[in-house]
C-alpha cells in the first residue's frame, strides 16, 4: 500500500495524486502541514517539503519529480498504452521540460504565491507567518498568470496534449497548479479558450474527481470549480 503525505492544496501533492489516479494505484493520504515541522515527518524528509510517498516499509520517496520517476519505473512500464512518460527519448525530454516549467517556473512565479497568501497563511499561526494575504504579492502573481496562460494556450492549440499526441505528466503538472488557483477563482479563463478547453478535458478525467471534492474550511470553492461545463 502506498501512503502519500500531502496537503490538499499543495500543487505538487495534487500532481502526484493525479498521477496515482491515472495509473489506477490505490493509496491513502495523510495531511501534513510543512510549517509545523513535525518530528516524524522530518525524519522521513529532512527538507520538510511535500509531497512524500511511502510504499510499505520502503524508504521515503521525496519530491514531486522524484515521485514521478518512481511511479514511471514501478507502474508506467507495466501499462505502456497509458504510460505518462513517453517511450521515445525526445518525447520524454519534452515531457520532463514541461513538468519542470510548470512545477518550478509557473509555481514560483504564480501559483506558489496564490496558495501561500490565500490558503497556507490562513492555516498558519501568526508566529509562523500566518495572517492576512498580501495584496501586493497577489497583484504580481495575477499579472504573471497572464503570460503563463498564453504559453499553455499555445501548447494546447498546437498539440493534442501539452507535450504532444498523448496525455503525459506535463498535463498533470499544469492541471494540478491551475486547479489550486481555480478553487480560489484566480484563473482568468476568458483569456484563452484553448486553455479552458484543455482544462475541461482534464477536469473530466476520473483521476480528477477526488481533487474536485477538496474543501478549505471557511473558504468555499469558486462556483465553476467542480463544474465540468464551466
Amino acid at each position: 500500500m502506498l501512503k502519500l503525505y500531502h496537503h490538499p492544496f499543495s500543487p505538487e501533492s495534487r500532481f502526484v495524486r493525479l498521477a496515482l489516479g491515472e495509473y489506477g494505484t490505490p493509496f491513502e493520504t495523510q495531511t501534513e502541514y510543512p510549517w509545523a515541522r513535525r518530528h516524524d515527518f522530518l525524519m522521513m524528509n529532512p527538507a520538510g517539503t511535500l509531497p512524500v510517498l511511502k510504499e510499505n516499509d520502503g524508504p521515503a520517496v521525496c519530491g514531486a519529480t522524484v515521485i514521478m520517476e518512481y511511479l514511471d519505473e514501478t507502474r508506467g512500464y507495466a501499462i505502456p498504452n497509458n504510460r505518462l512518460l513517453p517511450d521515445h527519448p525526445e518525447a520524454r525530454a519534452e515531457t520532463r521540460r514541461l513538468v519542470s516549467w510548470f512545477l518550478q517556473k509557473f509555481l514560483s512565479e504564480v501559483i506558489g504565491y496564490i496558495v501561500q497568501e490565500r490558503i497556507y497563511k490562513q492555516e498558519m499561526p501568526d508566529s509562523q507567518g500566518g495572517g492576512q494575504p498580501d495584496s501586493s504579492i497577489l497583484r504580481v502573481a495575477r499579472a504573471n498568470m497572464l503570460n503563463h496562460m498564453r504559453y499553455i494556450g499555445y501548447l494546447a492549440a498546437t498539440r493534442k496534449w501539452l507535450a504532444g499526441d498523448r496525455l503525459t505528466f506535463a498535463d498533470l503538472a499544469a492541471a494540478s497548479l491551475l486547479s489550486c488557483a481555480d478553487y480560489l477563482g484566480e484563473v482568468p479563463w476568458s483569456e484563452d479558450e484553448n486553455v479552458k478547453s484543455w482544462y475541461a478535458r482534464m477536469k473530466s478525467r476520473p483521476s480528477f474527481r477526488p481533487i474536485l471534492t477538496d474543501k478549505m474550511l471557511g473558504m468555499p470553492a469558486a462556483k465553476t470549480y467542480a463544474d465540468l461545463d464551466f
